[in-house]
């Protein structure tokens, strides 16, 4: 199985997250058989963390990138941090708004980063494979990234996204293009706070019935309706 995740932070090694990890526990308790594991993250810091945190695990690949949108034409990208996130500055973002409203009071700092397009990413280490499991999480770029894959070149069957700092109309175009490429809502992701959504290659009428009322519900009340799922077990 090939499991893709990227914004890996410091995997399930940061203390500021009381040692938790959703893509990590998710890999680590799956039960398949041989795994590939391409994991991406842009923080330097991290990196020997996360080298740490899946040394029991033959054919994993970690890339020091930030993954960017096609449209972006250089190859290196700023990228901000607060320096309060510490250890391991796991809000690190090329907005610096996005960051100082995580952290209001603190000192933002920046850092350049070597950056791919998500493209050429795929292009160089995933062409021709089926991913079985896609999880992205890049604080503030989730949307364009996600839009720039094309699903019908790439075979994937579960793909897990942050919904967390999405407007309205953002989740409209995700779930649009999600069921317009075979993908049925399949409820929570992989995130451990429930911060993303997971659709599955499958076709569900029921499903991607109730994927339509999420943009426009507050993330509360995601819990009850995906407890409707389960009970039509679709």
């Amino acid at each position: 199985m090939i499991f893709v995740h990227i914004g890996a932070g410091a995997g399930d090694l940061d203390p500021s997250s009381n040692y938790r990890d959703g893509f990590t526990e998710f890999v680590k308790k799956n039960l398949c058989g041989e795994k590939k594991i391409f994991i991406v993250e842009a923080n330097p810091k991290n990196i020997k963390k996360l080298k740490e945190c899946w040394k029991d695990f033959a054919n994993v690949k970690i890339f020091n990138l930030a993954i960017i949108p096609n449209s972006y034409s250089k190859n290196k990208i700023k990228l901000y941090y607060s320096v309060d996130d510490q250890p391991h500055y796991q809000l690190l973002s090329h907005n610096k708004n996005f960051v100082e409203r995580h952290f209001p009071k603190s000192e933002i700092k920046s850092i350049e980063i070597e950056a791919i397009k998500i493209n050429d990413f795929l292009k160089n280490n995933l062409s021709n494979m089926k991913i079985d499991s896609f999880s992205l999480d890049v604080e503030s770029l989730d949307y364009e990234i996600f839009m720039d894959i094309n699903l019908e070149k790439y075979s994937i069957d579960n793909f897990s996204i942050e919904y967390f700092h999405l407007n309205k109309t953002q989740k409209k175009n995700i779930i649009k293009k999600f069921i317009s490429n075979g993908f049925s809502y399949n409820g929570f992701g992989i995130d451990h706070n429930k911060l993303d959504w997971l659709f599955t290659k499958k076709k569900s009428s029921w499903n991607n019935m109730i994927a339509k009322t999420l943009p426009y519900i507050h993330r509360i009340y995601y819990k009850r309706l995906n407890k409707v799922i389960q009970k039509l077990k679709v």
